[in-house]
């Protein structure tokens, strides 16, 4: 599918999803604050470091172009505060919504990861909870928005990934195993060794016909 989000309309939904379960009575967030969330060092992976333009840039896109934020304006206030509309457009569970805003704020992470890491927006009763709402956001018919990733070799369980920012690109190196990176590793090691050779074969021949050239002026 064509991607919802970019990378950081999704860190910015991902702040207001968190903000508005652990935070309600800050929430909406001004601009000031959203930009603040996003930039959190905890919580975060990656750690970003957004300007207020950047994060006005983006909700401009996300509130007059994809109706997934919305601006809050009030009679005692003249600042304006933004809260997430995801859960309405995409017709999104609480369940759902804490994986998501985890998934968005934290890159990929494993069935045991995100319950311990959702508590706060949702408490999951069990593992199997967690499953079950993954493999619902898997399973989505017209737009899946979560991936279940190849297990990294050394690890036990897999990892999900959100799809809203599109495909995610993943490191083939973590999930080969190591015996299969060892070969290539020595296979291209002697590739270069061969290369080498053929060089100073190259190198060793153009010697002998300058030194018989040589030979040629005493005879």
């Amino acid at each position: 599918m064509d991607p919802i989000l970019n990378d950081v309309e999704a860190r910015i939904v991902g702040a207001l999803l968190e903000k508005e379960k652990t935070t309600p009575e800050t929430y909406p967030l001004t601009l000031n604050a959203l930009t603040k969330a996003c930039n959190q060092k905890s919580n975060r992976n990656p750690v970003v470091d957004f300007d207020e333009k950047t994060v006005a840039q983006a909700l401009d896109s996300l509130t007059f172009k994809k109706n997934l934020v919305k601006r809050v304006l009030s009679e005692d206030s003249r600042v304006a505060r933004y809260r997430q509309d995801l859960d309405a457009a995409l017709d999104l569970n609480l369940q759902e919504l804490a994986v998501l805003c985890i998934l968005m704020l934290r890159g990929p992470q494993t069935v045991g990861e995100i319950r311990g890491r959702t508590e706060r927006i949702y408490g999951f009763e069990s593992l199997e909870e967690v499953d079950v709402t993954l493999q619902g956001l898997v399973d989505r018919t017209e737009t899946p928005l979560v991936v279940r990733l190849p297990r990294r070799p050394g690890m036990k369980e897999a990892r999900y990934a959100h799809l809203l920012a599109g495909e995610v690109e993943v490191d083939e190196t973590e999930i080969l195993e190591p015996a299969v990176l060892e070969v290539r590793a020595d296979n291209q090691r002697i590739e270069t060794l061969e290369a080498e050779l053929e060089t100073l074969r190259e190198e060793l021949q153009e010697l002998r016909q300058q030194f018989a050239e040589f030979r040629k002026q005493f005879e």
